[in-house]
């Protein structure tokens, strides 16, 4: 569970409800308004569902579940492992990685080193794991566009529902008592438009897009080092070459484990 994304959201509703409550005179159940969260989230749904098909706007649980849920890969961990696989494949040959793909719990890293060990050629393994690439970050991209269009209309349908309001209330000028309650109940939909915005779904797109980096960070560090371990490189050039992939203080840990 990514405990980031978790507090963030609550500390932001949090935060926005404990100003309500100590302002003086303000009432939250003041700030609650049914059909201005229709006009919010089914008018921002619907637009959605005009940008994509719907297939992939169902999808959107998985895209959630993975903003919530996420475990970005040890990019340093994932180097050791492929060092240790360089070792194994420089000692007694590429067939001997063979044995140690139930140990490999990365599809993407245990199809590399399949087709290396069934003798592939390089082009051929650099071309399929490329394209297993282009197919995660076309995934990726699709969710992020859902979530980034969801911060885009939700103020704009906010926006909207203030218009109806402020419509509604001067349709009611002959009764100057109605007037104030209007005005606030007409606002309250930009209010909701702008924090669900800003609060859930903007956010959300910025933490799948940092998760997409780390995996296509991950997965390039995967097919650099397949290509070095079936090109016959010393362990030890490997680890330097992927080095550069990782922070300063783990480059150093990794120099000195090689």
């Amino acid at each position: 569970m990514d405990i980031a994304t978790i507090l963030g959201i609550v500390l932001g509703f949090g935060f926005i409800i404990g100003a309500i409550v100590m302002a003086p005179g303000a009432s939250l159940w003041g700030f609650v308004d049914y059909p201005s969260i229709m006009i919010v989230l089914g008018g921002a749904t619907a637009a959605v569902l005009v940008c994509f098909p719907l297939r992939t706007v169902l999808g959107m649980g998985r895209v959630f579940k993975v903003i919530f849920f996420n475990n970005p890969p040890d990019i340093a961990k994932l180097i050791d492992q492929l060092v240790s696989l360089a070792e194994t494949a420089r000692r007694e040959g590429l067939l001997a990685l063979e044995n140690r793909l139930e140990e490999i719990s990365d599809p993407f890293l245990a199809l590399g080193i399949q087709m290396a060990v069934d003798g592939t050629q390089p082009d051929v393994i650099e071309e399929t794991l490329r394209s297993q690439m282009e197919a995660v970050a076309a995934r990726h991209n699709a969710g992020r566009k859902i979530l980034d269009n969801y911060g885009k209309f939700a103020p704009a349908f906010g926006m909207i529902g203030t218009l109806i309001g402020l419509i509604i209330m001067l349709g009611q000028l002959n009764d100057p008592e109605k007037l104030g309650p209007g005005m606030a109940v007409a606002l309250i939909t930009t209010l909701y438009g702008a924090i669900i915005a800003n609060a859930v779904f903007l956010p959300a797109a910025e933490k799948l897009g940092y998760l997409h980096e780390q995996e296509m960070i991950a997965m390039e560090v995967i097919v650099r080092g397949i290509m070095a371990i079936q090109s016959g490189e010393n362990p030890r050039v490997v680890a330097q070459k992927l080095a550069t992939f990782v922070p300063p203080q783990a480059k150093r840990e990794l120099k000195q484990a090689a």
